[in-house]
């Protein structure tokens, strides 16, 4: 999750009790799907393109803590300048953090089978689509759950971080699921914040906010594949 640096001295419509109208409900939500699909695309083909090919199979273990580090940096960087830069360079931004990450997805999936490959992607996508209904017509505000949302999500990687070391698969099985669940309630909230207006009227720009959706989307759904890969063990 993306700590929001565009908090503005004034409410968002969701903390007042205004709703947008429906038909820009569904053009905020519409095109943050959009571009997150695209982008999701970009990685799936780059991956695929990385599995079949030794050559970059090798590249992205030789360079993946760099890679790693530049998909961060990308990340933060979109999160920190959105306010200073326009949406296309955003965009462009985003689908060259999409096309990283496929380099560093492709590497993961060639450890796995294609079924527990295949299986991870349709249990993320059942889990995705369903949460993502769920914000979007539930009548009940999420908004009070972004606080613990982060500090799960923080708590997330330090376990994962001192799993490195000691190497427990149970504690591995424990934060796989822990994950899916915080990635799952993730979805339904930026959907909600989407759909409420709350990045539109916090950036001042439906373009923009957009682009952060669906980059909080696109990291929901990566990383609910991801631990349900995890969870898989058919490396």
């Amino acid at each position: 999750m993306i700590n929001d640096p565009t908090r503005t001295p004034y409410a968002t419509p969701s903390a007042v009790g205004v709703k947008p109208d429906a038909r820009l409900s569904s053009a905020f939500l519409s095109q943050a799907f959009a571009w997150m699909f695209l982008g999701l695309l970009l990685t799936a083909v780059v991956a695929w393109a990385v599995a079949g090919n030794p050559r970059a199979l090798q590249f992205a273990h030789d360079w993946l803590l760099l890679i790693l580090i530049g998909q961060f940096a990308i990340v933060m960087g979109i999160a920190g300048a959105i306010n200073k830069i326009n949406a296309t360079t955003a965009l462009g931004l985003f689908f060259i953090y999409a096309a990283s990450v496929g380099l560093s997805v492709g590497l993961i999936v060639y450890g796995y089978s294609q079924a527990s490959v295949a299986q991870a992607f349709l249990s993320a996508s059942a889990m995705f689509g369903g949460a993502a209904i769920y914000g979007a017509v539930t009548k009940r505000s999420l908004a009070s759950m972004g606080g613990f949302l982060f500090m799960g999500v923080i708590g997330l990687l330090a376990a994962m971080v001192v799993n490195l070391f000691l190497h427990s698969s149970t504690i591995d099985w424990i934060v796989s699921i822990i994950g899916i669940g915080i990635f799952t309630v993730l979805t339904a909230f930026n959907v909600q914040r989407i759909q409420s207006g709350d990045l539109a009227a916090r950036l001042g720009s439906m373009e923009k906010a957009a682009v952060i959706g669906a980059l909080n989307l696109y990291l929901d759904f990566l990383n609910l594949f991801l631990f349900f890969l995890r969870l898989s063990g058919g490396r």
